[in-house]
């Protein structure tokens, strides 16, 4: 740690001093004027900083904030092989938190590691190709996988949790983890293991309990209908070592009823318990029963909160992603193993479009069913700013008002740009055509930001660009209701979002807290459309999402991106357990009171 210390009659000397900014500090205070002094890893000085910097940024109409701290990543594998785990840190993400939603890569015998990767797969939408090939495997165990990712090099931060069905396949082996219930004395080794796992650096463990989860062989996770005796029972460690969150992703149908036993493990281990909470169309008013509850466990003191997106969650179809309408015609079938080159010739071809739109689809499995038919569902994806679209924009409401069949209008969006046209399907929060169930779910103290799943579902939704979401759109650009105030969601996504996983040392702009920062052109912030490329291990295909208006990245000091490239340097890393606001920092005080924004 540098110690800063001042000299009779001498001036102050950072490395780092950004200047004149629009300074949003993460803790939900008003917006001002000022500057960021930063030495070594550490912010030092906030205010009107006198001494100079070795580097100074003029950042006169700039917005600087802390760096994004995103809970809610599947980057396990890709953390092997991507030391920017992007597309995150392309959108000023400075800490990621992995191990989500039950899945995960450790513990694993050599034996197992197939396994999880076909978990993985089915999962969370990940190219098994591209993780066979890709990722580095050297641990067994939680503790060396940590150990792993320690001896890799990171652009910004990365923190792990447990997960379930790795745990589970590593105690009761693969066949009878995704089948059976374990014994008691096989609920205790999981206990001591996940117990391990938290005193060597995990930040919580985690479990699945949706019925979306399921393997690339169609089989549910491992563990997703685990009895009250063993979720208890691996609780039963974050209890005996005080560490850790317990995160669950929720089958949304059944969050009241489940809530019982989340609140139950919340008062019994007292460590957080923090679930997956959607508007759903099955129910669209669940979720402020939930709410209510919510508030209850508020008014208690009992740590239970629940995850909620930045936007629909919603699917991003194009003939190259994993979901479209046509996706069971047998014309697209007969070309599945096609190059895309060779696809899209065909798709091109007017004769070919006429003979597409005249067959009738094979039969597909409920969920499929709803993805590829509700045309009330389907909107055009134009650009980084179509997540609230009308219904009157959808291919129902097109198809009726220009007396066209749904399929052609379908067919025509997604011919666009040369074969490369998106259409967006919001799966959850869009019930209403709207997504005022967010604001009102952004505005609870018992939610946190969450589920922008970067690293996964690579081939149908990109929602890993939504801490620039958060900003660009609720903040400023929505025009379909009321938005939110800016300074709410930058501490969304930085204080809170650190806090909530004992991350204190990082999320505020304040002296002694990590220099992790942001630095970006508030006005100029856009976000791209999403588009695929091929560019995982193995030509592993994958949606990405980016975004302009970034100007610097600093993390821990340390500029990691300047004008949306990356600089090369690396001064991240694992993160190992909570993390304390270190004491030893002699900071200096600074001249003047801050300036209140213009």
């Amino acid at each position: 740690m540098n110690q800063i210390h001042s000299f009779a009659g001498e001036p102050f000397m950072y490395d780092i001093v950004i200047r004149n900014g629009t300074i949003v500090d993460g803790t939900g205070q008003p917006a001002f004027m000022g500057d960021v002094a930063i030495t070594g890893d550490r912010i030092v000085a906030v205010g009107t900083v006198e001494g100079s910097g070795a580097r100074e940024i003029d950042a006169k109409g700039l917005m600087v904030t802390p760096g994004w701290v995103d809970m809610h990543t599947h980057f396990d594998g890709q953390a092997t092989w991507d030391p920017y785990c992007s597309p995150s840190g392309w959108h000023g993400v400075t800490t990621v938190v992995m191990g989500n939603c039950g899945v995960g890569f450790a513990p694993c015998r050599p034996e197992d590691r197939d396994w999880l990767i076909q978990v993985m797969e089915g999962v969370e939408d990940i190219p098994g190709s591209a993780l066979s090939e890709g990722i580095q495997w050297d641990w067994e165990t939680f503790p060396e996988y940590l150990d792993a990712l320690e001896r890799r090099p990171f652009a910004l931060d990365v923190a792990a949790q447990v997960p379930h069905s790795a745990l589970r396949a590593y105690v009761m082996g693969d066949k009878r983890s995704e089948q059976e219930d374990p014994t008691a004395e096989e609920i205790g080794q999981m206990r001591d293991l996940v117990a391990e796992a938290l005193e060597a650096g995990a930040l919580g463990f985690s479990t699945s309990r949706t019925s979306l989860h399921k393997t690339a062989r169609g089989v549910l996770v491992a563990g997703t209908h685990a009895p009250r005796e063993e979720l208890f029972g691996i609780g039963e460690a974050l209890k005996q070592t005080g560490k850790g969150v317990f995160e669950c992703a929720s089958e949304h149908v059944t969050v009241p009823d489940e809530f019982l036993w989340y609140r139950e493990l919340a008062e019994e281990v007292g460590r957080p318990v923090v679930f997956n909470l959607s508007q759903i169309d099955e129910n669209p008013s669940l979720y402020e029963d939930v709410l209510g509850m919510l508030d209850d466990c508020e008014a208690k003191g009992i740590p239970v909160y629940a995850q909620c997106a930045g936007r629909s969650i919603g699917i991003c179809m194009s003939f190259q992603a994993t979901a479209h309408p046509f996706a069971a015609y047998p014309a697209w079938l007969e070309m599945l193993h096609d190059s895309w080159e060779d696809k899209k010739a065909k798709l091109l071809d007017p004769e070919f479009q006429q003979m597409l739109l005249a067959q009738e689809p094979f039969p597909v499995w409920d969920f499929a069913e709803k993805i590829t038919k509700s045309w009330d569902k389907m909107y055009p994806l134009r650009d980084g700013n179509s997540y609230e679209p009308d219904p009157s924009e959808s291919v129902a409401a097109v198809a009726e008002r220009t007396g066209r069949a749904p399929q052609a209008v379908a067919l025509e969006w997604l011919l666009e740009n040369d074969g490369n046209g998106m259409m967006y399907f919001p799966l959850f929060n869009y019930s209403e055509g709207s997504l005022a169930p967010l604001h009102k779910l952004h505005q609870h103290p018992r939610t946190r930001m969450g589920l922008s799943d970067g690293g996964a579902h690579c081939g149908a939704i990109c929602d890993a660009g939504m801490p620039s979401f958060m900003i660009s759109y609720w903040t400023r650009d929505r025009t379909r209701g009321p938005t939110l105030p800016l300074e709410h969601m930058v501490m969304r996504q930085t204080k809170q979002t650190a806090e909530f996983y004992g991350l204190r040392d990082r999320g505020v702009l304040k002296p002694g807290y990590l220099a992790d920062v942001n630095v970006f052109d508030y006005d100029g912030l856009q976000l791209g459309c999403p588009e695929v490329v091929y560019d995982l291990p193995a030509g592993g295909r994958r949606l990405l999402q980016r975004a302009e208006g970034y100007k610097f990245t600093i993390k821990s000091g340390t500029f990691t991106f300047e004008n949306g490239q990356a600089t090369g340097e690396m001064p991240g890393g694992l993160l190992r357990g909570e993390q304390e606001l270190p004491g030893d920092v002699v900071l200096q005080p600074v001249s003047g009171s801050p300036r209140p924004v213009a």
